[in-house]
């Protein structure tokens, strides 16, 4: 129980931004992640419009926790407790709890911060059924591929950036699962962001895509 809320289970509800190629790396700006020698990065600089203002709002007003893979953390670490703005998103994501997946032991320095290493699987499953908020996971390529590949992702917001990049880390990789994937929701910024919320519906019916 949490502030009047109570949860049967707890979601795993996943926010990305893509290209329309898939690449979600280093959408905030040029030296986010220049892995590969990703040269392209803030690819999402200009298309904000009240349209996507007006959704985040919304998002950022309901109770939460996150779940973050460990570049992820480190970017929003680095800049969230430092900023004086957008407090619309500073103040929940600072007061929130922050869980923490990484593949090696770290100092975690952002308050309320707690690290998920080793045999991460059990873990999110578990951490799952706890009594508290949704756990939402923002970026984290590599996090949320372990999440897909073990049926963890219980909603996806995909935020399409109407640009090709070309190369860089793409979200949707080899070794995921087939799936079907209902459209739950979906809105078009004026921008031309497509901002498509699906959830999952089971396995692929044989026969869904034709002979």
């Amino acid at each position: 129980m949490l502030d009047g809320y109570s949860w049967v289970m707890r979601k795993i509800i996943t926010t990305t931004f893509l290209s329309i190629d898939g690449v979600y790396q280093a959408p905030g700006g040029p030296e986010e992640d220049t892995t590969g020698g990703f040269a392209q990065g803030g690819w999402t600089f200009g298309y904000w419009d009240d349209v996507m203002g007006k959704i985040m709002g919304e998002v950022m007003a309901q109770p939460f926790e996150l779940l973050l893979g460990r570049r992820t953390y480190d970017i929003f670490a680095s800049f969230w407790p430092k900023t004086d703005k957008d407090p619309e998103v500073a103040k929940p994501f600072n007061e929130t709890r922050k869980y923490v997946v990484s593949r090696t032991p770290q100092e975690l320095t952002w308050q309320n911060s707690t690290l998920i290493t080793g045999d991460v699987v059990p873990q999110l499953r578990k951490l799952k059924e706890a009594d508290a908020a949704d756990l939402w996971v923002h970026g984290s390529g590599n996090l949320m591929q372990t999440l897909l590949a073990n049926d963890l992702v219980d909603r996806m917001h995909l935020w399409i950036f109407p640009v090709l990049l070309g190369s860089g880390k793409r979200l949707f990789a080899d070794g995921i699962p087939a799936a079907e994937w209902k459209l739950a929701d979906s809105t078009i910024a004026t921008s031309g962001v497509v901002i498509a919320t699906y959830e999952p519906s089971g396995e692929i019916k044989k026969g869904s895509f034709g002979d």
